[in-house]
């Protein structure tokens, strides 16, 4: 190295090691390590948590000026640092950074030390997020919302989700079951709170690949009609339905449940993951458009995130500018609110935060060990995207920063709900 680069090298290698001591003094995260571009290590090198690899002298610059939740994951997809280990835990040494306030003379300090970094050109494309045109929750616009994040690739979902391909959270009755046997449960349990009975019309709005749909018609004999806005999930469900031998019960097609006709109303209406795509300013539409599919006397389970009312970000999301354009997490008030308006009334509600939790967390390491598969089918900054974002959402989860609900509106029948006095039948699983 020649010796006018070495000492710039130094000089940078000294002030990344100074801010690194002065924005962990006061931290409540200490058992991590950073590996610099050069090799050396900071911090705890024995039995580290995770370790931060920040690949170039200018990183640290990069992520501190102005940090925010966006600024901080760009760095890690774009390649500026690297996490290895434990993603969950890094968030919460990133929240300190993000979330510590720091009088003016301390925030002075650290900014002059972090200019004396060098600018570093970004070592990835950074223009990936979604741009898309016309009002928020058009029909056109949600459309594309919808497709950009489920087209990735059914392949790529594959990799890391169940064998059925569910989507959303799974029932843990032990905490101990794979994947595979938490999403099974998750779809019985829908199956009994829903009380489907053979011969009964279920409509699935937002089916995905189809999974529920397919376990209603085979388990409990019903005729389910599922609704999507993608192409690439609509193919695959229909295919696995054609397999099933399920052609004349089950049927997937691509429409906006906006559009759906309600001429001939369904016994039982669900909808699994979908309801945070509606977006609060559409909770009455959405309700009104339930009531309307759904027979007297029937019954409609919501299962969706929901914002915390106390929670509130600090700064612009990651979530919503790379991974779910449009999305819109409401306090559960809200939404019993505008369903109580349209005349639903509320049987029952269940948090399954814990669930969702242990869900994302099951995702992540089964990212993870695809590693390879990923990027082959997707790209590098794909699969960082997606590993970051499923993280992020486990640490949100078992903080209660946001939660997920399944509330059981009926449909009374001038006055009569035909429900059982106890719940005791949902949990008789022979």
């Amino acid at each position: 190295m020649p010796k006018a680069a070495a000492v710039l090298h130094d000089r940078a290698l000294e002030v990344t090691l100074q801010v690194l001591e002065e924005i962990t003094a006061e931290s409540p995260v200490k058992d991590f390590a950073v590996r610099c571009w050069d090799g050396s290590t900071w911090g705890d090198s024995v039995h580290p948590r995770f370790t931060f690899v920040l690949k170039h002298p200018g990183t640290l610059r990069r992520m501190l000026l102005g940090a925010n939740e966006v600024t901080l994951g760009e760095g890690y997809v774009f390649d500026d640092f690297d996490v290895e280990g434990n993603l969950e835990a890094a968030f919460e040494f990133g929240e300190h950074l993000i979330t510590r306030e720091r009088d003016l003379s301390t925030k002075l300090h650290l900014g002059a030390l972090l200019m004396k970094l060098p600018i570093q050109a970004h070592s990835a494309v950074r223009d990936v997020a979604p741009h898309f045109a016309g009002a928020v929750h058009s029909r056109q616009r949600d459309q594309r919302a919808v497709s950009y994040h489920y087209n990735q690739s059914n392949d790529f979902y594959s990799l890391w989700l169940d064998h059925r391909m569910v989507y959303s959270c799974g029932y843990f009755t032990s905490g101990d079951e794979d994947i595979h046997t938490a999403q099974e449960q998750k779809l019985d349990y829908i199956c009994r709170k829903l009380r489907l009975r053979p011969g009964e019309r279920l409509l699935d709005v937002g089916c995905g690949w189809g999974g529920l749909i397919l376990h209603a018609a085979q388990k409990f004999g019903v005729r389910a009609h599922g609704i999507t806005l993608s192409e690439r999930q609509a193919e695959l469900a229909q295919a696995r339905i054609c397999d099933a031998g399920l052609d004349d019960r089950c049927r997937v097609e691509i429409r906006d449940y906006r559009d759906l006709d309600a001429t001939v109303p369904y016994d039982k209406l669900v909808s699994v993951g979908m309801f945070e795509h509606v977006g609060e300013d559409c909770l009455p539409e959405y309700f009104r458009k339930a009531w309307e599919l759904v027979k007297p006397g029937g019954v409609f389970l919501n299962h969706g995130i929901a914002a915390s009312a106390l929670f509130k970000r600090k700064g612009p999301s990651f979530i919503d500018k790379y991974v779910f354009p449009d999305g819109d997490l409401v306090p559960l008030g809200a939404t019993i609110r505008a369903a109580e308006a349209c005349g639903f009334e509320v049987r029952d509600v269940e948090s399954l935060r814990e669930h969702y939790a242990r869900t994302l967390r099951h995702w992540v390491r089964r990212l993870e060990s695809h590693y390879e598969d990923a990027r082959s089918l997707t790209s590098e900054t794909v699969y960082r995207i997606w590993r970051l974002y499923m993280a992020g959402c486990a640490r949100g989860f078992a903080r209660g920063r946001v939660n997920i609900y399944q509330v059981l509106f009926s449909k009374p029948e001038g006055g009569s709900t035909n429900l059982p006095l106890t719940r005791s039948d949902w949990y008789q699983t022979t």
